[in-house]
């Protein structure tokens, strides 16, 4: 499976912060907001991820990510010079999905939750049609929702209802076959000019291809677009960190425990940014799977 992050757009809900540096550079506490996208599509095993942004922002992307080799990843970058929807991710990136399935995620989107590495494996391992991911919410008219069956079965797709089905959000991360990139060139735009990533859905659940994984208690879904969703992101992190002690989104950490680095390498790495918590924490990380590398490889 292949992975795309958008990263584009104008940020104009985050004005003036995202007038000089895009909005997925914004921190969240403690690193890149688009840290945390990336850390999702590395959880589910993917190593080849694209990143759409502008024109303007690109070179910035670059300098923070470079090819990926540093984690054991690829990344490679494409360019969206207007916001043209989400479903136009797949023709921007067509060439990078190939013949393969593809996991989309928004840029300013924040998971966390127990087990979620297995979730998102079982989820998209020999998928066939599209993978959505519900969350409940306490004011459903203000997202697309997933309304599904006593069994668990997608059934409907409504966007922003005014009488909402179900309390069920469907989040900024999505599953699909291959089939998803002819389906996206097939759409006609909406109203506002885009291709709207909900006729995508639609298109499945019509196939009859299309179900709903539900993230459950304990799970966390953020959208930092806003000054305060942004504060209440970083918030959170920032709490969970000090009482556990762990760092969510510690992309080297995440590449150290699938075996994408070695100690040395995550050591180095922790040392490029030494003078922070950030590069303490990795090194630390990376004397203890020096010490013990079977208790690090199945944490």
């Amino acid at each position: 499976m292949k992975g795309i992050v958008l990263a584009g757009g104008s940020g104009t809900r985050l004005y003036p912060m995202t007038l000089a540096v895009s909005k997925q550079l914004v921190p969240v506490y403690d690193k890149p907001m688009i840290y945390y996208p990336i850390s999702v599509l590395m959880l589910a095993g993917i190593t080849d991820i694209l990143i759409i942004t502008t024109p303007q922002d690109r070179d910035a992307y670059e300098r923070l990510l470079g090819d990926g080799s540093w984690l054991g990843l690829t990344f490679s970058y494409a360019e969206q010079p207007h916001p043209r929807g989400l479903a136009d991710a797949f023709i921007v990136g067509a060439d990078h999905v190939g013949d393969d399935s593809v996991a989309l995620i928004l840029g300013d989107n924040i998971f966390h939750g127990p087990g979620f590495s297995q979730l998102l494996t079982r989820s998209s391992d020999g998928i066939k049609g599209c993978v959505l991911f519900g969350y409940a919410v306490s004011d459903p008219h203000r997202y697309g929702i997933g309304e599904v069956d006593e069994y668990g079965h997608l059934i409907s797709l409504e966007e922003k209802p005014a009488a909402p089905r179900s309390n069920r959000a469907v989040t900024g991360l999505y599953f699909y076959d291959n089939d998803v990139v002819e389906i996206a060139r097939s759409l006609t735009p909406s109203a506002r000019g885009e291709l709207e990533i909900t006729d995508v859905n639609k298109t499945y659940l019509e196939r009859g291809r299309a179900r709903l994984v539900d993230l459950g208690r304990g799970f966390a879904w953020l959208d930092a677009g806003t000054y305060e969703s942004l504060l209440e992101a970083g918030q959170y992190v920032r709490a969970l960190e000090l009482r556990q002690g762990v760092r969510i989104a510690c992309l080297e950490e995440i590449a150290l425990h699938a075996g994408l680095i070695d100690a040395e390498q995550c050591y180095d790495l922790g040392r490029r940014v030494g003078n922070s918590g950030y590069g303490h924490y990795v090194m630390e990380l990376a004397e203890q799977a020096r010490r013990s590398p079977m208790s690090v490889a199945l944490r």
